[in-house]
């Protein structure tokens, strides 16, 4: 059996180093006006390595988004299998909404500076969305099973709606979310998350 015998297992390869460096700067410039050189001076490697992994700076904004996508997806899904039949979806709203804070660059890359870059960019984006959706409605069906498959795709296009304009303001800084305030306003996200899934209530 061989090993690479100098990298920890937790290190991360000189790829993801650059999809890192990459989204560091796209979540900060447009991405138009980033360069494979920019990239790199980022990564602290040469232009010619980060060639080595990637063809173009529009391939690797493809992959930060495709790597972000499948994180939220996940998170998403652990909050579905995690959540208490009958109760609220608020709390996975909100919950969902601070683990995009924590990975506030990418979120911003993924939901407003990719925007309109390219095909490949809406095509991801687009995937994402359907991925999302199918997602928040087996989280519907779980807090609510009575409701029907029509009702919860109907609930679940609302909530995801919600979540990515809040996704939005949030990473953004905009006017709603800085007078809130970041507490306020993710209480009255998950308040509305919760009027959306379950207006009798």
């Amino acid at each position: 059996m061989t090993t690479s015998g100098t990298r920890a297992a937790h290190r991360p390869s000189r790829k993801q180093w650059v999809v890192e460096a990459a989204t560091e700067l796209f979540a900060t410039q447009p991405p138009d006006e980033v360069t494979v050189a920019d990239i790199a001076a980022r990564a602290e490697m040469t232009s010619a390595a980060v060639y080595y992994h990637f063809s173009s700076k529009d391939q690797v904004l493809a992959e930060a988004m495709r790597a972000f996508a499948a994180a939220l997806r996940e998170q998403l899904e652990a909050l579905t299998k995690a959540h208490a039949p009958g109760s609220d979806v608020g709390a996975a709203v909100t919950a969902l909404l601070a683990w995009l804070g924590e990975h506030r660059s990418a979120a911003t890359v993924f939901f407003v500076s990719s925007a309109g870059m390219s095909q490949e960019a809406e095509t991801l984006r687009q995937e994402s969305r359907t991925e999302l959706l199918n997602e928040l409605v087996r989280l519907i069906r779980k807090a609510r099973e009575s409701v029907s498959e029509a009702e919860a795709a109907v609930i679940g296009l609302g909530l995801l709606a919600l979540l990515e304009t809040a996704a939005i303001s949030q990473v953004r800084g905009d006017d709603v979310y800085r007078s809130l305030g970041h507490r306020f306003f993710v209480r009255e996200v998950g308040d509305l998350a919760e009027r959306i899934a379950d207006p009798a209530r």
